[in-house]
């Protein structure tokens, strides 16, 4: 046995922020370099003649790499763990981004989208896994929301980087150089990062850890909450890919903003999805430690959240532009504390040797929907307008509240025999 190998592992306490950091600069680098597309897009259509359905085939691959990779990517995390399979997956993401500034076509565009999904799908499914590890039950949501926030910080940054980086050095260099500086988070993340004991995993849990084999997929789909979390994903997911993908054609195109404008302003809605993301997950980790029972509290925070989102169905009738980009803000901090309690409720139900599975099942329902939303988006807005899309960007998270309260019902942690593969695995 090797020093280091007998040397006790830390204790969460003084490592779980490190690595919550770290996530947090992970998810900013991976929504940066997914926001790239959405911003250089009105300069890449005209050069190119492509249209908003054509657009939308681009955005569909991205999503389409997203859910066919969330299914191995997440068992993959799951038995081989989190240190060495997110930096796997953020170097081929990185990679693939990088090579978008070489794509003259729809079809290659659309190729490398498809690449860049498959790596980064495994960032939501490394960051649930990691959080479920390292932090305790009262934690999560707000851990999640910080998390998760960094995809808004991403979604801040860009915009005036992007544009200024494509204003002054070509479009090309707004996908090299984030990719670049992405590379460098693997660095710390192996500097910092160990899988925890199974004794920390189950103190950060507060819970023994579960013996048995570990569930098949075809036995985790028997479960209703799994479904239930599945479908609260699909159906608020597309609302937050609509406001990346875009929000910059809506304001240039429907709100006549120059390229230079949008750079200035279209961060303000995404600096309001993280107030969302930590402020959501602040709100219910807080009721929770005054005494709430956790599903009290995350129920509370979704009800809130879901009437907060509705206010996307008034934007078009606004005539300001001020007033409509003020209610996507409202809308934005809503869908985004939709999102944090998610992650929070996940970790609440399963036991952390599923956790990566589960949420790569909530990936694959995010990406079959948000796929389809996207590629109907471009149909809508260049057939009718965008009045039907912000129509359902303020419906469909009253079904994700729906999927919760009839599939999930009682937020508590679900029995292991419940979950408990009868078939070893061969």
């Amino acid at each position: 046995m090797t020093t280091e190998q007998q040397s006790p592992e830390p204790c969460p306490n003084n490592r779980r922020w490190w690595i919550l950091l770290l996530l947090f600069l992970a998810m900013t680098i991976n929504i940066l370099d997914r926001q790239v597309l959405s911003l250089v897009a009105p300069v890449l259509r005209d050069q190119f003649n492509l249209s908003n359905t054509q657009y939308g085939t681009i955005v569909f691959a991205f999503l389409l790499g997203m859910t066919l990779a969330q299914l191995p990517v997440g068992a993959m995390m799951d038995r081989y763990g989190v240190r060495l399979g997110f930096p796997l997956v953020f170097v081929w993401w990185s990679v693939a981004n990088m090579l978008h500034g070489a794509a003259r076509s729809m079809a290659q565009f659309s190729v490398l989208r498809f690449l860049l999904g498959v790596g980064e799908c495994g960032t939501y499914s490394a960051g649930v896994k990691a959080i479920g590890q390292w932090f305790p039950v009262k934690e999560r949501a707000l851990a999640a929301g910080l998390f998760n926030s960094g995809s808004l910080a991403g979604a801040v940054i860009a915009p005036p980087l992007i544009v200024y980086l494509m204003l002054n050095h070509g479009w090309q260099s707004a996908f090299l150089i984030p990719s670049l500086a992405g590379l460098f988070w693997v660095i710390p993340w192996l500097k910092i990062y160990r899988e925890p004991s199974q004794n920390q995993v189950a103190s950060a849990a507060g819970q023994r850890k579960s013996p048995g084999t570990s569930p098949s997929w075809r036995r985790l789909l028997t479960v209703r909450a799994v479904w239930g979390v599945v479908l609260m994903r699909a159906f608020g997911a597309p609302v937050t890919h609509f406001y990346w993908y875009w929000l910059p054609e809506y304001l240039k195109h429907e709100r006549g903003m120059s390229l230079e404008m949008i750079g200035l302003s279209a961060w303000l809605p995404f600096f309001s999805g993280g107030a969302g993301n930590i402020g959501g997950g602040w709100f219910s980790s807080k009721l929770i430690a005054r005494g709430w029972t956790v599903n009290r509290a995350r129920k509370t925070a979704f009800v809130i959240a879901v009437v907060l989102s509705l206010s996307a169905v008034l934007v078009p009738a606004v005539h300001s532009t001020a007033g409509a980009m003020a209610l996507i803000c409202l809308a934005s901090l809503g869908i985004n504390a939709v999102a944090a309690n998610l992650m929070g409720l996940i970790t609440d139900l399963f036991p952390q040797r599923v956790l990566a599975r589960v949420s790569g099942l909530t990936g694959v329902g995010d990406g079959a929907v948000s796929m389809t939303a996207m590629q109907l988006t471009g149909v809508v807005v260049d057939r009718f307008s965008y009045l039907p899309i912000f129509i359902a960007a303020g419906v469909l998270p009253l079904l994700s509240l729906a999927s919760l309260l009839l599939l999930v019902g009682k937020i508590r942690p679900i029995p292991d025999e419940r979950l408990r593969d009868e078939i070893s695995a061969q």
